[in-house]
């Protein structure tokens, strides 16, 4: 017996107050060469304020950025990826130095971090462009965006070795149980909840996520990847987070309307969205 299609329901009947925010997604990606300004116009339409761009890169940040130069509310983040490792090199660094330096839209270091589902890049140079990436953002003054794949004891142990608890760092796309959510929790760091948490066998991230404060926790696509029900195996965008927020909701015991603007509300304190000048000041972690 074949298995039921999911009806593919239109976010836009699911549309929540103005005020959300989608944390980290790839609308810079060929995915979204066809319709990037249809994506952006049903972003606002569901209810999303703003949208945070991920480039991996300073080559792809200075080449993609003018993308979003008619969309103000899209913000962006900018870091080498752990399976780019090879690729965190001195004159890499200083490019993206330069980047935040004179981009005001620029609001985090990220995503970065270590990845050792695939095996594009030797753990050792990922740890080094870890420890580069973190030195660097805090020069900067800024937030960190963590990407963490089947390596969680060892960013951990990097992280707080480094001094990083405290420190304004976002751990994207999570989708761990709940020792892992009182860690990065007890760590005094912000989590960011994908669109799997909609996925019938991910019973253990909707138990981790009730735990999670909610001051701390944010919404988050990763698009084009990792669409939720009833979408999954399509394209993802940001449109899609008012699925990822009604899941999350029922988890947590509450009213969607009400997620949804605290989320957004926390994502904009964290990338210093509300004023459009500052971050969150990074405690004094030496």
């Amino acid at each position: 017996m074949s298995k039921k299609t999911p009806a593919r329901i239109d976010p836009l009947t699911l549309a929540l107050p103005l005020g959300g925010v989608d944390s980290h997604c790839h609308l810079d990606g060929a995915e979204f060469d066809a319709d990037r300004e249809e994506v952006l116009t049903r972003a606002r339409q569901v209810g999303l304020q703003h949208v945070g761009n991920v480039f991996l890169g300073p080559e792809d940040f200075a080449v993609r950025r003018q993308m979003f130069a008619a969309h103000p509310e899209v913000f962006f983040i900018l870091g080498i990826h752990p399976c780019d490792g090879q690729t965190c090199t001195p004159d890499r660094l200083a490019a993206m130095r330069s980047a935040f330096a004179n981009e005001p839209r620029l609001r985090a270091v990220g995503e970065i971090g270590l990845d050792f589902y695939w095996d594009d890049c030797p753990r050792e140079i990922q740890y080094q462009a870890l420890r580069d990436q973190l030195a660097l953002a805090r020069e900067l003054g800024r937030p960190v965006v963590i990407h963490c794949r089947e390596a969680e004891e060892e960013t951990l142990m990097i992280l707080e070795s480094a001094g990083f608890a405290g420190f304004p760092l976002l751990w994207h796309c999570f989708g761990q149980g709940k020792d892992m959510a009182r860690r990065i929790v007890r760590n005094g760091w912000h989590i960011s909840v994908p669109g799997p948490v909609t996925y019938k066998s991910n019973a253990q991230l909707r138990e981790a996520v009730a735990l999670i404060p909610p001051d701390r926790l944010l919404l988050e696509t990763d698009a084009p990847y990792l669409a939720p029900l009833p979408w999954r195996g399509k394209r993802n965008e940001p449109a899609f987070t008012v699925f990822t927020a009604r899941a999350l909701a029922e988890a947590r015991g509450e009213d969607v309307a009400t997620l949804w603007l605290r989320c957004g509300a926390n994502a904009r304190r964290f990338f210093g969205l509300a004023s459009g000048q500052e971050t969150i000041a990074p405690e004094n972690t030496a």
